[in-house]
Parts: structure tokens; C-alpha cells; sequence
């Protein structure tokens, strides 16, 4: 018996733009909030608040110096703009079905709130699809990653001024009406989750900007506006392609109790329910009764229009996409128990896992539990669009030219399909895809380092912007390619 993933599983890898692309300052791109994200390479990684909070004085700061790609790296990122054609002959190589990819709101439309969009911006992105096209890679588009135009947070407070709903759809008809031919999944918000945890690179939300005790408002007000904007984004990719797929994307924050005390129990039941409430609105249409309960008990006043609930009713997803990295513990209290970091969270360490440098635990078995849950609670396609393992890495040099042998990432691969395969077969679960994280080396969305290294291709920059960007294929290329070529088999000829 051959062990093969079905047949159609869309294999390949993820990148966004604002980590990624570069450029920040061609083809007429304006500012985006990514621009301001400034990397603190002198505190704790693991510190992840002082890594991501963004204030007035940050903002202007980083406007003063707009030559400054050392302490922002997302300016650079791994310079895509420019080596778009080498990077995606490289993904072709490896036989990628699927690339997820974003495209920059600022360079479709500088200032976010234009009539006209930037065309050089528009004729770049005809470019990358085309290239794609030419070696039979499907795109994953995310509409809006981390991104918006930095003019939107500084004049409107971006997600807070319902305004920014129209900007976004001007925004999404210019890119369905433009490359819809090429699209047919898209995502509307990556980590939509995300804005409770880090509200400026999110929702371009500058945070001393608004009174202190109305903040939670500020977030869920935006956030409100982001699921009207979802619903009906996905009204207007339907009427024009009625074939196309449009899906919500979380952050998996899979939750185990520390301990059998029901009172860790209940911990990670609320827990996950913080994780839950956001896909459940995007996929019933409808906010969950314990989120309603959280804004009354908190004395949230949600803004709305009167159609927007009817909006949202009418226009779900149609698949649920995810990241997912590792698992984490909670407990009731903690004192006295160890921590350690997560995907943008911190929380208690579970002795049975193993740890990497910057604190994330490794669980493919949380994976299987994951894709188990999201299906058995929404019964609709999930798609895994974020996975991997960040490790510091070495050049070594290979006959005229320089590889990685990245055996942990090899490992941790291996072990999060076969929880996939075993998922899909064993436990019913209906898996469009996978796209790794990243599949090319990037700058880190949550420490902003070129260290923390993702791809199965060594981008040659470090953490200060410095180096040839020149691209090696590292040990795991050849390996995915292999696992890619048998659609999984490889997998159990280990």
C-alpha cells in the first residue's frame, strides 16, 4: 500500500509582502505600517510586547529616517521585488502547486485612500501572477497582511473609522477586477485574531492616540469593521467569479491544561475560546454568545450600521485557514511555573516538548488535535497556511556553491505531515493544502530578525540589512521537492 496525500492537496509555501517584498521605496509604493515596525535586537526575543508595541513617538521616528533599513528590516525584507522571477523559477523547481503571497495595499494605492490606483504598483503584481502561471503554481492571495497604508492610521486611526471599509474594498475590487483570472483562494485578513495582541501592525492602530480604558473598545470596534469589510469582500469576489474560494485566516493557539485541576481545565477552555470567538463570527456569520458576554461584562459598545450583522450573516467564508506553530499550557495560577514563548503569546512550559531558542515548543501532535477540532466544530475545508520552525543558520560551502543542512527543519516537517497524513485519513478531516512558513528565508514578524530563519531557501542578509541577498538551496529544498514529487509518500520510505 502506497501512504499518498489525496490527490488534488495543494503543497507549497508562505510569504507576505511586508516581510518579504522589499522596495518600500519603488514603483510609487507609499508608507505602510510595516514600515515603522523597528526591530530591538537589544532586548529579549521572547519579550514580545516591547518587540511589537508601536507608539506616536515610534511612528514619527521612523518617519525621520527613511533611509534607515538597519533598525527596519521590513523595508528590505528579502528584497522579492527585485528577484521575484529567480525566487519563483526556485519554488517551481521544488514543484510548488500553491504559493501564498499578500499584496501591498500601499502599492495598489499609496496613501489608502486615492480614487486611482498606483499602476506601476498593479503592472509588478501582473508580473509576479504571470510568473507563477508559467510554471503551473496556483496563488494564495492574503488581501490585507500586516499592512495597511500608514496614512490611514495617521489621518482616519485606520480599522476605528468605518471609512477605511470603503478604502478597503477600492482597494479589493482593483485587485479581483485585475488578477481575479489568476486567483481562485484568497483570504481576506491574515490572523484577523491578531489585533487583541499587537493592534498597530493589524489594524494601524497607534495606541496613545486613544484614552487608555476605552482601548479594548478601540479594538473590537475595529475589528468589527474588519468582519463587515470580510463578508463583504467575499460578496464581490463571489459576484465575480463564482468559483473562486475566499477563507478566514487565525492564529491556531492551541491550549492543554497544566494539569488536571478543573480549574487549568476551565483556564484553557476560555483560552481557547479567545482564539475561537473570530472564526466563529467569520464562519456563522454571527457573534458567539460568549463574546457578547464578554462586551457586556466589559461595557463594550459596538458601533454598527444596520445592515452590517445582516451583511455578515449573508457572506461566511468558505474554508478556514490557519497558522499554526506550536501548542501551549495554562494553568489557573502561575507562580512558580515555568514560562516560555509562543506564537506572539507567553505561557507555561510543558516539560514534554522540546524548546527552541526563541521558546516555541514544538507539538506536531497539537497539530492533529487542531485540524481535528477546527473541522469537528466549522465541518468546512481547512487550509494549513502557516508552519515552520525559526532556527539560526550556517552557510557551508557545497562544490562551487553553499547549502544549510537544516536536519531540524527536515525533523520538524516530517513529523507535522505525517500528524497531517494521520489527520486526513485516520480522523476524517478535509485538508485543502499546506504552505510552510516561509518557504524563502524572511524577516521575522515577531522579533523583525533575518537570524530567524524559516525557508527551505537561505537568503544571504542579516540582521542589520547587510549582505548579497543571493539565494542557496538548503538541504530541506531538496527534501520537500521529494516529498512534494510523491505527494507524501517519501514520507514513509524513511
Amino acid at each position: 500500500m502506497t501512504h499518498t496525500f489525496p490527490k488534488d492537496f495543494l503543497w507549497g509555501g508562505a510569504t507576505a509582502a511586508n516581510q518579504f517584498e522589499g522596495g518600500f521605496n519603488q514603483g510609487g509604493k507609499g508608507w505602510s505600517v510595516a514600515d515603522c515596525a523597528r526591530s530591538h535586537l537589544d532586548t529579549d526575543v521572547k519579550d514580545y510586547k516591547k518587540q511589537n508595541e508601536v507608539l506616536m513617538k515610534d511612528v514619527e521616528e521612523a518617519l525621520a529616517n527613511p533611509d534607515d533599513m538597519d533598525h527596519y528590516p521590513k523595508r528590505h525584507g528579502s528584497e522579492f521585488y527585485s528577484h521575484y522571477k529567480e525566487d519563483i523559477a526556485l519554488l517551481g523547481e521544488m514543484g510548488f502547486k500553491v504559493f501564498r503571497m499578500s499584496i501591498a495595499w500601499s502599492r495598489i494605492y499609496p496613501q489608502g485612500d486615492e480614487d486611482q490606483p498606483n499602476e506601476e504598483g498593479l503592472q509588478f503584481y501582473d508580473a509576479v501572477f504571470q510568473e507563477l502561471q508559467k510554471y503551473g503554481i496556483q496563488p494564495l492571495v492574503t488581501i490585507s497582511h500586516y499592512e495597511p497604508p500608514l496614512h490611514l492610521a495617521l489621518e482616519y486611526n485606520c480599522w476605528h473609522d468605518r471609512r477605511t471599509i470603503g478604502f478597503f474594498m477600492n482597494f479589493v475590487r482593483t485587485i479581483v477586477d485585475r488578477y481575479g483570472r489568476y486567483v481562485k483562494y484568497w483570504l481576506t485578513f491574515n490572523e484577523v485574531d491578531s489585533m487583541i495582541r499587537h493592534p498597530f501592525t493589524t489594524g494601524g492602530l497607534i495606541k496613545d492616540r486613544f484614552a487608555p480604558e476605552k482601548f479594548e473598545e478601540v479594538i473590537f470596534q475595529s475589528m468589527h469593521h474588519q468582519f463587515v469589510a470580510s463578508a463583504l469582500a467575499t460578496k464581490y469576489i463571489h459576484e465575480k467569479d463564482p468559483d473562486a474560494k475566499v477563507g478566514c485566516m487565525l492564529t491556531k493557539l492551541t491550549y492543554y491544561p497544566y494539569s488536571p485541576n478543573p480549574l487549568d481545565v476551565l483556564e484553557a477552555q476560555q483560552r481557547m475560546r479567545s482564539t475561537y470567538c473570530y472564526s466563529d463570527t467569520q464562519v456563522f456569520g454571527e457573534y458567539p454568545a460568549y463574546l457578547l458576554a464578554r462586551f457586556k461584562n466589559h461595557g463594550i459598545r459596538i458601533q454598527m450600521e444596520p445592515d452590517d450583522l445582516k451583511i455578515m450573516k449573508a457572506y461566511p467564508v468558505d474554508f478556514i485557514s490557519f497558522s499554526y506553530y506550536s501548542s501551549s499550557c495554562v494553568a489557573h495560577h502561575t507562580d512558580n511555573l515555568e514560562t516560555t514563548a509562543g506564537n506572539t503569546i507567553t505561557a507555561v512550559k510543558n516539560p514534554y516538548l522540546p524548546t527552541s531558542e526563541w521558546g516555541w515548543q514544538s507539538d506536531p501532535t497539537g497539530l492533529r488535535i487542531s485540524l481535528v477540532d477546527l473541522y469537528d466544530r466549522y465541518r468546512k475545508p481547512l487550509f494549513i497556511v502557516e508552519n515552520g520552525l525559526g532556527e539560526k543558520e550556517t552557510l557551508v560551502k557545497d562544490g562551487d556553491t553553499y547549502t544549510v543542512n537544516d536536519d531540524a527543519h527536515i525533523a520538524y516537517y516530517r513529523d507535522h505531515f505525517k500528524a497531517m497524513y494521520d489527520a486526513i485519513y485516520e480522523d476524517g478531516v478535509q485538508l485543502l493544502g499546506y504552505t510552510s512558513w516561509a518557504c524563502i528565508d524572511l524577516v521575522s514578524e515577531s522579533t523583525k530578525q533575518m537570524s530567524k530563519r524559516y525557508g527551505f531557501v537561505y537568503v544571504d542578509c542579516d540582521d542589520h540589512g547587510k549582505g548579497t541577498f543571493n539565494r542557496y538551496r538548503k538541504k530541506s529544498f531538496y527534501w520537500y521537492k521529494h516529498i512534494i514529487e510523491t505527494n507524501g509518500a517519501a514520507l514513509f520510505e524513511e
